[in-house]
């Protein structure tokens, strides 16, 4: 049993930037716990062919770490370096222990502390962070005979590259953000390309460009980065104003521009009709691709929609839901994670006994998306409704950082052993946020996305700007709390 004053577990920008926060508050008594046997989390683990984020990179990246990127939408290989830069530069490794897989969570009442089982061993700490991400538990619908399928099968986050594509019949179930990468970087080498699409997604063009030796030069000076990411970052903001405020601005501005963009790239009527949502800009997570929808013109590339979705799989392929039997030797699942009842993939037990499981029947919650009654000490890195669909995740993420450190400042400047958010504070503020989700495209604008949980509840997104967010997580509130 290792015992430390904070556990963290995840090593992602999440869990990178809780243990740099820790540091710079004199707190080194903490440990990094991961499952792979490779740290950094999503840009290190999604190595799928065309990955690449959909923020710019200036405000894709953590505020006290600039980078002097060579694009403005970085590819996958340069998330990856820069996250390992960032792990390096504050030397991260040797407070990670990999190939630790949690199994079990529990808060001991009498110690006052929580336990963690895991497949290496128990850890034990005063703080717990849990960083593993929303976007960390791969799902793959339980389609009728899956498990009979001879040729190669994987998901996206899982990406085999032992196994070469070129030449192959190919199958990409889903038509989201990870599918509209993936498939327009595999249709040229591939002999056939089929696309099942349940609904189609909103895409806008990518403004993407390299930066000049000149421009990548620039990055590397302190406060013409800062300005590129100002300039950035409010940029992207107004959006809210539609998804939030204003449908009618919403679809004059965005939704026509989308529009437009499928007029302009796509000349067949029927082809048209099958990538048109039916749904307002926004609901589902809107797509940024140049070539998406060129690829699906290509001879070699097929889409099948809704009716002729995957009636099953068989030893040879896909049988669709017209009859269509199509072999295969390699079948992608683009089909996404668990990022809303399954935020956090293992047992969680609090005071009392409760499972957190339990507590988040019918729907997951918590006090700034981060804190939650009965459960002391932990805090949640993107928990619930901390989701931002108009600019950078990791703005929140060091928001959050705010309120977490705050906490247990609280608790260490009294000498006192826990922190818990009162039950009557985290009830208000979940009021709060799913009375001002109403009013957002994420809950009106007519469509199922993974944003919402089985409940029906918007639970992935938060509702309204960033700053909003930054300001509630600064404006530490002891009276919201229980600090004993």
């Amino acid at each position: 049993m290792k015992e430390h004053k904070v556990i963290i577990i995840g090593t992602g920008f999440g869990g990178q930037c809780a243990a740099i926060n820790l540091r710079k508050r004199g707190i080194d008594d903490f440990v990094m716990l991961e499952r792979r046997d490779f740290m950094g989390g999503t840009w290190c683990q999604n190595t799928y062919p065309g990955a690449a984020v959909d923020v710019q990179s200036p405000l894709y990246s953590l505020s006290f770490e600039p980078y002097q990127w060579t694009q403005m939408f970085a590819e996958q290989d340069e998330l990856n370096e820069y996250t390992n830069y960032v792990i390096d530069k504050h030397g991260l490794r040797e407070k990670t222990v990999l190939n630790t897989n949690v199994e079990e969570v529990r808060w001991d009442e009498e110690a006052k502390r929580w336990k963690v089982k895991s497949s290496n061993g128990e850890f034990v700490g005063q703080f717990l962070i849990n960083a593993s991400g929303p976007l960390s538990t791969p799902v793959i619908p339980n389609f009728k005979g899956k498990e009979t399928f001879k040729g190669e099968s994987f998901h996206t986050n899982n990406w085999n590259h032992k196994y070469d594509y070129k030449g192959k019949r190919v199958a990409v179930i889903g038509s989201g953000a990870s599918a509209a990468q993936v498939i327009p970087a595999i249709a040229a080498v591939v002999r056939e390309l089929h696309v099942f699409q349940r609904t189609p997604h909103w895409v806008l063009p990518r403004p993407d460009k390299k930066f000049s030796p000149f421009q990548h030069k620039l990055l590397g000076v302190n406060w013409i980065y800062k300005l590129v990411r100002w300039m950035i970052y409010w940029g992207l903001e107004y959006r809210v104003i539609g998804f939030k405020y204003s449908k009618r601005l919403l679809r004059l501005i965005g939704q026509s521009e989308a529009v437009r963009f499928i007029k302009k790239s796509i000349q067949d009527e029927e082809l048209r009709k099958k990538v048109t949502p039916d749904f307002t800009l926004g609901c589902k997570r809107v797509l940024l691709s140049n070539d998406l929808y060129p690829t699906y013109q290509r001879d070699n590339v097929t889409l099948h929609v809704r009716d002729e979705g995957v009636e099953r799989i068989t030893e040879n392929g896909i049988v669709t839901k017209d009859g269509q039997e199509i072999e295969l030797d390699l079948i992608v699942y683009a089909t996404g994670y668990d990022a809303t009842d399954g935020v956090i993939s293992y047992p969680v037990y609090g005071k009392d006994n409760l499972k957190l499981q339990d507590f988040w029947d019918p729907f997951p919650r918590a006090y700034l998306g981060t804190s939650i009654p009965k459960f002391p000490n932990l805090f949640i890195v993107t928990g619930p409704n901390t989701g931002i669909g108009h600019t950078s995740a990791l703005f929140i993420i060091e928001a959050q950082m705010e309120y977490m450190m705050q906490s247990m400042e609280a608790v260490l400047k009294k000498n006192a052993d826990v922190i818990e958010v009162k039950p009557e504070s985290e009830k208000e503020y979940t009021q709060m946020i799913h009375s001002e989700m109403e009013q957002t495209v994420w809950k009106s604008g007519g469509c199922n996305s993974w944003y919402q949980s089985k409940s029906g509840h918007v639970i992935a997104m938060f509702p309204g700007f960033s700053f909003t967010y930054l300001r509630m997580a600064k404006n530490f509130k002891p009276k919201h709390h229980i600090i004993q």
